[in-house]
């Protein structure tokens, strides 16, 4: 059946190519982009394609991006869709706003007694709810590595989970997943990262102790491990590891174990 949105995107891609050069470039900077077969790899370049064309990357003073910077930031907004349906789930934003590095941002919360607290805090990276997403240059360079950091997954993370409103750590989950199933692991995952934290806030919990500010967050950073450290969130919490595969249709662990038994790069020594 004819589709006026594939035709269109098929225009936009003709008019748009990448060079093989350029794109071997941005693969080469992006280790979590390993292991993706052929096939994976073509439709990730046409989809960082189609998320430039459809966002504004809004560069502030002090950052430059060539074509190489902006794939580089959109093979990583596009691979947590890399086998999601073809629908819009980036939508309610049109614009990327990049800053140097990390910037200060206005923070509010009303406490249980009604007390409404204001102070600025320095971050690098929001996501407004029908707003913009919010970068700093230094942290997407940062990202793209086996490390358990990845700001623009971490940020869009934010915007998957908004779909549904607010953020809330429970964004639409696909028909076949059960509400109460991505609940039960979750939250038991967020109680126990909580605990240890209470129990010695200097401890080191398996994953950055960030997620355990609310659930919103501990989809963020579970988002960001989960394509970044997979070996990491599946030995400290597998259900949510579980939980990720599903929502996200893809085994980033499996990518990354076929790689240390076939790569000489990720070979233990």
């Amino acid at each position: 059946m004819w589709s006026f949105r594939r035709w269109r995107q098929r225009r936009i891609l003709a008019r748009h190519p990448v060079e093989d050069a350029l794109w071997g470039r941005v693969r080469e900077a992006l280790p979590i982009l390993d292991g993706l077969n052929a096939e994976e790899d073509q439709r990730l370049r046409e989809r960082a394609v189609l998320f430039l064309q459809g966002k504004h990357l809004t560069p502030l003073a002090g950052v430059e991006l060539g074509d190489e910077q902006r794939l580089f930031l959109a093979a990583q907004a596009e691979l947590p869709l890399l086998h999601l349906a073809d629908l819009n789930w980036y939508q309610g934003f049109h614009e990327l706003v990049i800053y140097p590095d990390d910037f200060v941002s206005p923070q509010r919360h009303r406490d249980a007694s009604g007390v409404m607290h204001e102070w600025d805090a320095e971050h690098s990276g929001e996501a407004w709810h029908q707003g913009p997403v919010i970068l700093a240059w230094s942290g997407v360079q940062a990202s793209g590595a086996w490390e358990g950091y990845n700001l623009v997954i971490h940020e869009l993370a934010h915007k998957l989970d908004m779909l549904n409103g607010d953020a809330n750590g429970l964004p639409p989950l696909h028909r076949q997943m059960r509400q109460s199933d991505w609940a039960q692991a979750m939250q038991s995952a967020f109680d126990d990262l909580n605990t240890r934290l209470d129990r010695d806030p200097d401890a080191e919990p398996p994953i950055d102790p960030y997620a355990a500010e609310n659930p919103a967050e501990f989809f963020a950073v579970t988002s960001e491990y989960f394509f970044s450290a997979p070996d990491l969130l599946q030995q400290a919490y597998p259900a949510v590891y579980t939980q990720l595969q599903a929502f996200y249709r893809q085994d980033p662990l499996a990518r990354l174990e076929h790689l240390k038994a076939t790569h000489p790069h990720y070979r233990a020594p």
